[in-house]
């Protein structure tokens, strides 16, 4: 394999003088590997884009956004929320679909130093109501569905201007979003600071409660470079080793969006890439693998995939060969690991396409591995090579750095990670040491670098790319009176990766059913969070000495026919 070459390119593209040298820059006090070359905020990067103008930016079914149009519309999104009392460091929540929308108000926010809440649209109405709560937004940007949950609890939103999108009912003292694009004007000039929040984006957290994740402009910025340092060092790499040279024009990146807006992998890895090379983005309402490959054909897509079961969605269904994929450069995903058996299907299913994933997190404002290709290939079990602004431990149980093979957390430190956790001094402290961020996942290095990962020390579900805690399916559990104890875990799942199980006993004196209990649930937690596989008992479940439940012991004795 090119691993020589992949070193030398690596060594190359990284050096005094190049586009991704590297350097250390003080970040909260502590020295973080940066790109030297990076732009200074996102605002920048945005308005670097004008150039494309009469390219088309956004496309949803049939309306079509083009770049010029984008910019403008930004811009008076911008000056409508100044307008409103809106300033640089206050917060505007978005809770939508992916509709054109949400990118727009995003590029608004970060123009102009206000940090975008990206609301989760799966959340129930008591979610929605404790982010509300948690990030205290001026404005909040919903359509008509997120809406419609507000009626459930109609104070949620206090003194929250409500901005109403798709919707054909405007609620009493709503703006409509159409005076919002028409209040016309150039982007305001903002000065920003490259460690300013650009956006809050939940994440599961440690008490069950989501915690707000505080993205910066520098984290996001180098995520951007460490995905277009990806594609170089890979194809540079290849070409070196095999003799085949990349066409000289690159061709315009056309992504077919498939994973809400409101996480990393749709929209620092996603929408970033492709609007910084100008490229075409084709929003889904909702995932279709059929509308998928109708899309594809249609807008000659270059890349598709979004968590893994997309991808093995999309080249299992029947009419796959019935539509013309032959524009696919890539096909692949992040939110979980591609299976090693997906790899080499996707490989062999699209002529034209090769496999590519990348690891990361919420908490690394998106990647902290990339492979694809050739590399991806050889070795379809790894996530990659950890990115160049990332300085990588693996850490024993005694916090001693582990030698290559040896399983233990990954710890990661480098510019692209999160400042923090909004109100949440506890959990950024337990999380991030010294600029360390403390990922909860357990991997090894090989030889080459190339990080595997093994299973995760946080006690979470991950169903379909979307995290699950545990502790709050438990709780929501809990709280029908007929159940005595339950455990929460996951059950491996071929199509989401995992689903969530529970493990019910039953009060003694009381009747229960699975689909009552689920039924409890629905009122409580977001439908994906509801226990797939339940298993309801009369004794109690095993423990340890501690009195902890034994997950593994659950997860290993139960078997999934048995379940209700």
């Amino acid at each position: 394999m090119h691993y020589a070459e992949l070193n030398q390119a690596w060594a190359e593209l990284t050096a005094p003088g190049q586009a991704f040298e590297i350097v250390e820059v003080p970040i909260g006090g502590v020295p973080t590997k940066t790109f030297k070359n990076s732009p200074p905020n996102v605002r920048a990067l945005w308005l670097s884009t004008a150039q494309f103008a009469d390219r088309d930016y956004l496309v949803y079914g049939d309306e079509r956004i083009t770049y010029a149009e984008a910019h403008k519309q930004v811009a008076s999104i911008a000056n409508w929320m100044f307008a409103h009392g809106v300033k640089p460091g206050d917060r505007v929540a978005i809770a939508m679909r992916n509709y054109p929308e949400w990118m727009l108000i995003y590029w608004a926010c970060a123009c102009t130093g206000v940090a975008a809440v990206g609301m989760n649209a799966w959340w129930t109405a008591s979610e929605m109501a404790y982010g509300l709560k948690d990030a205290a937004p001026k404005v909040l940007f919903a359509d008509g569905e997120r809406i419609a949950r507000l009626d459930e609890q109609p104070g949620m939103l206090g003194d929250t201007f409500l901005v109403a999108t798709r919707t054909d009912k405007l609620p009493a003292g709503a703006v409509p979003w159409s005076e919002v694009v028409a209040t016309g004007g150039a982007l305001p000039e903002v000065a920003i600071d490259p460690d300013a929040d650009l956006c809050i984006f939940y994440t599961s957290g440690t008490t069950g409660f989501p915690k707000g994740a505080q993205l910066t402009h520098r984290s996001s910025i180098n995520n951007l470079m460490n995905m277009m340092f990806s594609g170089q060092v890979h194809g540079l790499a290849t070409q070196r080793a095999t003799g085949v040279a990349p066409p000289a024009e690159p061709p315009i990146p056309v992504t077919l969006v498939t994973t809400p807006l409101f996480h990393v992998t749709a929209n620092n890895c996603g929408a970033y890439a492709t609007t910084a090379a100008g490229g075409k983005m084709v929003l889904m309402y909702r995932w279709d693998p059929l509308e998928a490959l109708k899309l594809i054909e249609r807008e000659r897509c270059t890349s598709a995939g979004g968590v893994p079961v997309m991808a093995r969605e999309l080249i299992a269904h029947p009419d796959f060969d019935k539509y013309d994929t032959s524009s696919l450069l890539s096909v692949g995903g992040g939110g979980a690991q591609l299976q090693p058996d997906l790899v080499a299907k996707i490989d062999s299913a699209v002529a034209t396409a090769r496999p590519n994933t990348g690891y990361g997190m919420t908490e690394t404002s998106g990647i902290i591995t990339s492979v694809s290709g050739d590399f991806f290939v050889d070795k379809p079990a790894s996530c990659g090579r950890a990115m160049p602004t990332f300085d990588v431990r693996i850490v024993g149980e005694n916090g001693e750095t582990l030698p290559p093979g040896q399983p233990g957390e990954l710890w990661v430190k480098g510019a692209s990670v999160i400042k923090g956790y909004i109100n949440r001094p506890d959990a950024t402290a337990e999380s991030i040491t010294d600029g360390w961020l403390h990922t909860g996942d357990v991997a090894y290095l090989d030889e080459d670098q190339f990080i595997y990962l093994v299973d995760r020390k946080k006690d979470m579900v991950l169903r379909g790319g979307e995290n699950i805690y545990c502790a709050e399916v438990e709780s929501a559990l809990h709280q029908h009176p007929a159940v005595a104890e339950c455990s929460v875990f996951g059950v491996p799942d071929p199509r989401l990766g995992e689903e969530v199980g529970a493990a019910v006993v039953v009060r003694a004196g009381e009747t229960l059913d699975a689909e009552a209990l689920r039924e409890h649930c629905a009122s409580l937690i977001a439908r994906h969070k509801i226990p797939r596989y339940i298993w309801l008992r009369d004794e109690p479940l095993p423990r340890n000495a501690n009195g902890k439940f034994l997950k593994r012991e659950l997860r290993e004795t139960l078997k999934a026919e048995e379940a209700a």
